[in-house]
C-alpha cells in the first residue's frame, strides 16, 4: 500500500461569470443560503487576506434598508455558511475571515497575482515568461463580477478588475511589441481595445504609436498623438505628459528622415 499522501481535493472559486464554489472537491454553491449568502460568501473570498468586521459585513449584505434585527440576521447567515463550508472555513466570531486551505483557486485572486507577475516579467524583459499571467488576468476580468448583483463594494470590485484587465492587456501588447513584425498587428489591435475602454489613459496610447510606427505607419502614429492631444485639451485641459511628447517628437524626427 502506497505511503504517500492522498492528494487534497481541490477547492476552486469562482466570482466572475457564472458564480461557482467547490470546496475539497465538491460543488457547493447551490447549498448556499439564499441570496445574502452568495454575497456574504462572496465579500469575504473576493478580499482572502483580510478581516472583516460585523460592521463591513452589514453594510456589504444591506447597503439600502438594514433587516430589524441585522446582527441576528447576520449571525444566522454565518452559522448557515458555516454548515456549508465547514466550522473552519469562517474563522472568527466579531471579525471574520474566509480560511479555504492552502492551494486554494480563487480568481478574483489570481487575476490580482497575473498580472503582478506580468508587470514584474515585463520590467525585467522576460517577455514570453509575462504571457501566462497576462492571459489568466485577462480571461478572469472579461468577465463581470457577481453577475446580476448591485452593491458599492461590488462595483468598487468591478472598477478594480476593470483596471486589472487594463493592465494585463498592456502587458500583452508589449509582449507582442517585442514579438517583432507578425505580432505587431496584434499590439495595434489590442491597444485600441484598451483605448476605447479607457480613452484618456496615455500609456495605451503610446503604444499604439508604437505598434503603427514599428509597421512603418509613422505618419498613421503621428495622427493618433495629435488626436490624443486635442482630447485633453478640450475634455480635461491638460496637455499630453512629458513622455508622450517624446515619443512624438522622435515619430516626427522618423517622418523627416523618410520624406
Amino acid at each position: 500500500m502506497s505511503t504517500l499522501p492522498a492528494q487534497q481535493p481541490e477547492t476552486r472559486i469562482q466570482l466572475c461569470g457564472r458564480f461557482a464554489v467547490r470546496v475539497r472537491g465538491e460543488r457547493v454553491e447551490d447549498r448556499f443560503p439564499g441570496r445574502q449568502g452568495r454575497l456574504l460568501f462572496a465579500f469575504l473570498a473576493a478580499r482572502p487576506h483580510r478581516v472583516a468586521t460585523r460592521d463591513e459585513l452589514v453594510d456589504a449584505l444591506w447597503p439600502g434598508e438594514l433587516p430589524s434585527a441585522p446582527d441576528l440576521a447576520l449571525s444566522a447567515l454565518i452559522s448557515k455558511l458555516r454548515r456549508v463550508l465547514g466550522e473552519d472555513a469562517l474563522d472568527g466570531r466579531s471579525d471574520l475571515r474566509l480560511e479555504l486551505g492552502p492551494g486554494a483557486f480563487v480568481d478574483v485572486e489570481a487575476a490580482r497575482a497575473g498580472v503582478h507577475e506580468s508587470e514584474s516579467l515585463v520590467t525585467a524583459g522576460r517577455f514570453w515568461d509575462a504571457f501566462p499571467g497576462a492571459v489568466v488576468c485577462s480571461a478572469i476580468t472579461k468577465r463581470e463580477f457577481m453577475r446580476g448583483e448591485d452593491a458599492p463594494w461590488i462595483e468598487e470590485t468591478r472598477r478594480e478588475l476593470g483596471d486589472l484587465w487594463i493592465r494585463a492587456t498592456e502587458c500583452t501588447i508589449r509582449i507582442y511589441l517585442a514579438g517583432g513584425d507578425v505580432e505587431r498587428p496584434a499590439a495595434e489591435r489590442r491597444a485600441r481595445e484598451v483605448i476605447a475602454r479607457a480613452p484618456f489613459r496615455e500609456s495605451a496610447y503610446r503604444l499604439l504609436m508604437r505598434a503603427l510606427a514599428e509597421q512603418g505607419n509613422v505618419a498613421e502614429a503621428v495622427l493618433v498623438y495629435e488626436e490624443l492631444r486635442v482630447r485633453l485639451g478640450e475634455e480635461l485641459g491638460t496637455t499630453p505628459s512629458p513622455a508622450t511628447r517624446e515619443l512624438h517628437a522622435r515619430l516626427l524626427r522618423v517622418a523627416e528622415l523618410v520624406d
